[in-house]
């Protein structure tokens, strides 16, 4: 290994499950690099819903503590190890898989990272975009290629097609030859259709369901709803023989709504979608599309606030709160 750094460093943290009050901010030792791991120096980092359900053991997780939260990261290499080529110190990367299964967070001075869950940072993109569109992006390239199985040619809804997993959504799936159809306020429906939408549809219409299938008669051969407003039952009424329906948010209605008729006589699948399942091979897939989304199209990620990390509980204040439309993110001290 090689470079100096010091021996402690401030840090956003928990010692136990509980409310976003939990949340610390001290000096923490800067944590230990192993012989495959890279030490970042922390430029910026973003909150996540995500980062609530861990923070208050609604997602159960093994946590080390004190256990730094958060999981998205951009920065440059402190110190690399001798089983981690490639990754010289002063080279920006970034990360959007810490914060889970025993991983420390990303909400401090110092993140030791895994290098098979490293990053380069592309040229000529910013720390707060690529932070910002790390997570919602990377779920959007996963939902509609791992998991939607996406190819060109293909029809492809997006509910919640203005939202920051909606745009990179309809932006990708753009890009990669298939036909969208989005759904989105109507102040928001052209910038949805810049990003690559063929029809936006405006998501208050007292008809919407009626809409949706007149905008794709012949159905949609991906299904996602990132809004978390969808009728599971009419998005099973809206897919093409061999549909496949990513399920990435809750969806209103439970199974007593639904057909399960119209799913094995058109072919059509159901699939779960998180991305804390997701393996480093999947990760490092969707990496490449969220370089992709923010190089090659015009989707760029809504940052709703930049917040101190001292004031990390605020921002998990807020997300609980569903203050925020955007993203929310954190510069260290």
């Amino acid at each position: 290994m090689n470079g100096s750094v010091p021996a402690t460093m401030r840090a956003a943290y928990i010692d136990a499950v509980g409310p976003a009050d939990a949340i610390r901010h001290g000096e923490l030792p800067v944590p230990p690099v192993g012989p495959t791991d890279v030490l970042v120096r922390v430029t910026a980092v973003a909150a996540d819903p995500v980062d609530t359900f861990v923070r208050s053991g609604a997602y159960p997780t093994p946590l080390p503590t004190p256990f730094v939260v958060g999981r998205d990261l951009v920065g440059e290499v402190a110190l690399a190890g001798p089983g981690a080529p490639g990754f010289t110190v002063g080279r920006r990367v970034w990360c959007n898989s810490l914060g889970h299964a025993g991983r420390q967070g990303s909400f401090a001075q110092y993140a030791t990272v895994p290098a098979e869950r490293l990053y380069p940072a592309p040229p000529g993109v910013d720390a707060e975009h690529l932070v910002a569109a790390a997570h919602p992006a990377a779920s959007a390239w996963l939902a509609l290629f791992r998991h939607g199985r996406l190819r060109a040619g293909e029809t492809v809804y997006v509910g919640g097609g203005a939202g920051n997993v909606g745009g990179a959504a309809v932006a990708l799936a753009s890009r990669a030859g298939a036909r969208v159809i989005a759904t989105a306020r109507a102040q928001d429906a052209e910038a949805v259709r810049g990003l690559g939408a063929a029809e936006v549809l405006d998501h208050h219409a007292p008809d919407l369901s009626a809409r949706v299938r007149r905008a794709a008669p012949d159905g949609y051969d991906v299904h996602l709803d990132t809004s978390g407003h969808g009728v599971l039952a009419d998005a099973v009424d809206s897919l093409a023989r061999g549909g496949r329906l990513v399920a990435m948010v809750g969806l209103g209605t439970g199974p007593s709504a639904l057909s399960v008729g119209a799913l094995y006589t058109n072919d059509a699948s159901i699939v779960g979608f998180a991305i804390s399942n997701a393996t480093t091979a999947d990760l490092a897939e969707a990496a490449r599309g969220v370089v992709d989304v923010l190089t090659a199209t015009p989707w760029r990620p809504r940052i709703a606030d930049r917040l101190p990390l001292s004031e990390a509980a605020e921002a998990h204040r807020r997300l609980e709160a569903g203050e925020v439309r955007g993203r929310l993110v954190l510069t260290p001290s």
